[in-house]
């Protein structure tokens, strides 16, 4: 739904759109594990590597980008494994996050940009909590990889 406002130097009208954010996360497969980084802004919790799809960019090349960035790693996108699009998954603001399982094919795990912290964890040795919908995600994961079963979408209201 867009909001009209009017320039205050013109008074040309101005349609304002409030929309979600398209973000990616990457499930990287690494040594038995997956590839978590700690972030270095709030909240201060381990994540999935990602982050916002810049203008002029596919979600895909967003997910090798947020990869190197956050953990020195270059990646191959193995599949894309499900989009998450509660509108409460991110306390900041509503974003819909398509995510991403790779393997690494290059670069040497560092914490780098907004990642204090990388590491490698299982499924039993995750570091909860987890930064937003993450532990979510990562438990989709993990029963996915045991069964073969996708999450399915979320049910409507009643």
């Amino acid at each position: 739904m867009a909001k009209v406002i009017r320039c205050p130097n013109c008074g040309t009208e101005v349609h304002i759109y409030h929309n979600p954010f398209p973000t990616v996360d990457v499930i990287i497969e690494e040594e038995g594990g997956v590839v978590l980084v700690k972030r270095k802004k709030d909240p201060r919790l381990w994540a999935l590597p990602g982050g916002f799809c810049e203008y002029g960019e596919s979600l895909e090349e967003a997910a090798r980008r947020e990869a190197r960035e956050e953990t020195g790693l270059e990646v191959e996108l193995l599949e894309q494994f499900y989009s998450y699009s509660d509108p409460t998954r991110d306390p900041r603001q509503h974003n819909i996050s398509t995510v991403f399982v790779a393997r690494p094919k290059g670069g040497a795990l560092r914490a780098g940009d907004d990642a204090e912290e990388v590491g490698i964890f299982t499924e039993t040795s995750l570091p909860l909590p987890l930064a937003f919908d993450h532990e979510r995600i990562l438990r989709d994961y993990f029963r996915w990889k045991r069964t073969g079963q996708r999450p399915k979408p979320a049910k409507g209201p009643p």
